[in-house]
């Protein structure tokens, strides 16, 4: 079995075939001992009597028996069966497996995550909206996303590598403040080991089109350490990723717009402990992470609805088009007995994102040709305490605490003109979250969230549209302030394991879209501009359930605001609308395990939304904010225990829901999307406990397709067809 024994971060022994060890009382220190072991959740067992002999059974469960614990719903750890709120977490393993197929995060969890919109197959992730909504995507709880001017390019922030799991809270929720409308994608990096000991994986790979490879090889190494050293622990590692060009399934080099052929992806990370004893800790943790386009290729525009927008050789003028830098810097102290039982958790981050955009020779929005950036400055401080108390007998806890966060958010071209003004917000945040137990088994949780927010725009000057300053106006800037109170109660009832019902609401609050608000701006005043935040409310009824081997999750919601930010084509510019929103939809998944060796599953996801004028009528929101209806499917088989082979499926369905406009054409993200068939392989096999060796094939059946995104953008230059049949081949050592 190979099970580990520690005591006090030292391996004392080690259980043979048959599951035992013998060890004496000598070396065991204060009676305790940590029991671990591959695939098997660790336990603790404290010894009552050393002075006799004793011979004691401890069994440990197994993979597939753990309860899954998660963190960002409510900033402590929690049993997934107490929390009110739809939740899905991909574990390592998943991710690895997942990974083999696509390094490309947002396709990872676009094929898995129920109510997040497929990938976009670029760069950015447009479009990929989780229940109609924008996402909060975070690493380790450090906001990644900039929701006062999306540039799309937050969920590609680390690298699958550096990841221990993914957790993903689906619904209206404000525990992290800004920019949450539609939930919360929170990457959780690597931990060290248990106990005392040094540890390493090493990957090397490369991609390419097997039908069709000239030019389309590529290359990936990586390399993670992680170790213990009695009070010191550490996780050092980086990743290196080059995508060579992508075909599309007749061999032709796909559209270059925002797209990923000829990229290059590097990532370090560093995360270092430190236990001053039993109690009390501290982390450091640092991430970078960058990706750029180095085109070899250029876009060759074709004809929406009738030709694809393919790649021709060539070089575009301007900087490489990408993600340059994201820097993301995190102390954390933690005490658990700090008073009355109290856990004590502060953290203070830094994170410092840049986004760059294609450049276009003539610009809709400016004058000439012209390159924009964003840049995103973060600096905050959490504050969280939780402490365990009783009412009335009642068992009870009450998390609480405050958040401060600076962000400074602004876009520039790269030749120096202002698009977009810095967009300076301070906002400090107190929150309280009470737990109950009313009942036995019956939990209540409620909360509240004051969110105290201020922007300040300086004076500033529209971009001009025209020679000689034409259309530009000057704006005079002030502060724009924000004051919500949000709320959050839910029951859950979790007695019976084949069914654990749970009734939500919540609130979520986002000062989304600003800087398309500000840039566009026709008065002479920010106080004249519609700058209110949107207010988001989620009503959501659900369960999960577990019969024998079927485990069964379903959630209905409806998701209003009172102010919205769709984003619709006026002109030929998107610009927001301010108008009251409502989005509805469903999901379901359910997961048989016939046995250890065969595992079937797959989820569906639907989900619908209209905004509602003054006068009554009402108009659907577009393809930028609603993903057409989803289904996955899978069939995993481990004939042995050294192979593991799984065949997925992701169905994307039609969606027909605008007219043509007045010049016989789709407005900007109103077209027509027809239904959509892909079918993924991963296969991994273990030579040994050090060696083993994945395979994945992305688009097994060199489906020829226009991705989601191509169709509903209605545009040219984005009428690009999804990548044809690739192959992944990575060799990992462990040890």
């Amino acid at each position: 079995m190979n099970a580990s024994i520690t005591s006090n971060n030292k391996i004392i022994g080690t259980t043979n075939n048959s599951g035992e060890v013998s060890i004496l009382n000598s070396q065991l220190e204060n009676k305790t001992v940590l029991i671990s072991a591959q695939n098997y959740q660790p336990l603790s067992y404290v010894f009552s009597n050393l002075e006799e002999q004793n011979v004691i059974k401890i069994v440990l469960n197994n993979e597939n028996q753990l309860q899954e614990v998660v963190i960002t719903a409510g900033r402590k750890q929690e049993n997934i069966a107490t929390i009110p709120s739809s939740i899905t977490i991909m574990s390592q393993k998943e991710i690895q497996q997942q990974s083999s197929i696509n390094t490309n995060l947002a396709s990872i969890l676009g094929n898995v995550i129920p109510g997040l919109g497929v990938s976009t197959n670029k760069a950015t992730s447009s479009g990929q909206t989780l229940r109609g909504r924008q996402v909060l995507v975070l690493i380790d709880g450090i906001p990644q996303s900039t929701p006062l001017m999306n540039g799309a390019r937050d969920l590609r922030t680390i690298d699958a590598n550096a990841i221990e799991r993914i957790e993903v809270i689906k619904g209206a929720t404000s525990i992290y403040g800004n920019g949450s409308g539609g939930g919360i994608i929170n990457y959780i990096t690597k931990k060290s080991p248990l106990v005392n000991s040094f540890e390493g994986v090493t990957t090397v790979g490369t991609t390419f089109n097997p039908l069709d490879s000239k030019e389309t090889f590529g290359y990936r190494i990586s390399q993670f350490f992680n170790g213990r050293k009695d009070k010191f622990s550490y996780v050092l590692g980086g990743s290196y990723d080059y995508t060579g060009l992508q075909r599309d399934a007749k061999g032709r080099p796909l559209g270059q717009t925002d797209g990923l052929s000829n990229s290059h992806q590097a990532n370090a990370f560093v995360k270092l402990g430190y236990n001053m004893d039993e109690n009390t800790n501290f982390n450091v943790v640092y991430n970078f992470y960058g990706s750029t386009q180095k085109a070899k290729y250029i876009s060759q525009a074709g004809v929406y609805g009738e030709t694809p927008t393919i790649g021709v050789r060539g070089t575009e003028p301007g900087k490489n088009a990408g993600t340059p830098f994201n820097h993301n810097f995190m102390f954390t102290f933690s005490k658990n007995n700090l008073f009355e039982n109290t856990q004590l958790d502060i953290s203070a981050y830094l994170n410092s994102f840049q986004s760059m955009n294609r450049y276009v020779t003539a610009g809709t929005a400016w004058y000439g040709p012209g390159q924009t950036m964003i840049n995103s400055n973060k600096n905050g401080t959490r504050i969280n305490l939780n402490t365990p108390f009783t009412i009335a007998s009642l068992p009870s806890e009450i998390t609480y605490g405050i958040d401060v966060l600076n962000d400074v958010t602004f876009q520039d071209l790269v030749d120096g003109r202002v698009y977009i003004p810095k967009m300076d917000m301070l906002n400090i945040a107190p929150y309280a979250q009470l737990k109950v137990d009313i009942l036995e088994n019956l939990i209540f949780k409620g909360g509240i969230r004051y969110e105290n927010a201020t922007v300040r725009v300086k004076d500033y000057n529209t971009i001009a549209s025209g020679p000689g300053n034409q259309g530009s106006i000057f704006v005079t800037g002030g502060k724009i302030p924000y004051n919500a109170t949000m709320f959050n109660a839910g029951l859950r009832f979790n007695k019976y394991e084949f069914f654990n019902p749970f009734v939500s609401f919540s609130q979520a609050f986002a000062i989304n879209e600003l800087g398309r608000i500000l840039r566009r701006a026709t008065a002479n005043t920010i106080a004249s501009l519609e700058t209110d935040p949107i207010i988001t409310n989620n009503y959501e009824v659900g369960f999960s359930s577990k019969i024998y081997d079927l485990t069964m999750t379903s959630a209905y919601y409806i998701s209003t605001s009172k102010l919205g930010a769709n984003l619709v084509d006026v002109g030929g510019y998107l610009v927001a609308q301010r108008e009251p929103e409502n989005v509805k939809g469903y999901e379901i998944t359910l997961d048989y395990r016939f046995s250890n060796q065969l595992n079937v599953g797959g989820s569906y996801s639907y989900v619908d939304g209209k905004a509602k004028f003054d006068d009554g009528s009402s108009v659907y929101l577009n393809g930028s904010r609603i993903a057409p209806p989803k289904a996955t499917g899978f069939i995993t088989y481990k004939p042995t225990s050294d192979w593991n082979l799984q065949l997925s499926w992701v169905h994307t369905g039609c969606r027909d829901r605008f007219e043509l406009n007045n010049t016989g054409k789709y407005n900007n993200s109103e077209g027509p999307i027809s239904t959509l068939n892909l079918v993924n392989f991963a296969g991994s096999y273990s030579f040994n406990k050090n060696w083993s060796l994945n395979l994945g094939v992305e688009n097994l059946l060199n489906n020829d397709y226009y991705t989601t995104l191509s169709q509903y953008r209605a545009v040219n230059a984005d009428y690009v067809k999804g990548s044809g049949m690739t192959t992944s081949l990575n060799l990992r050592y462990k040890f």
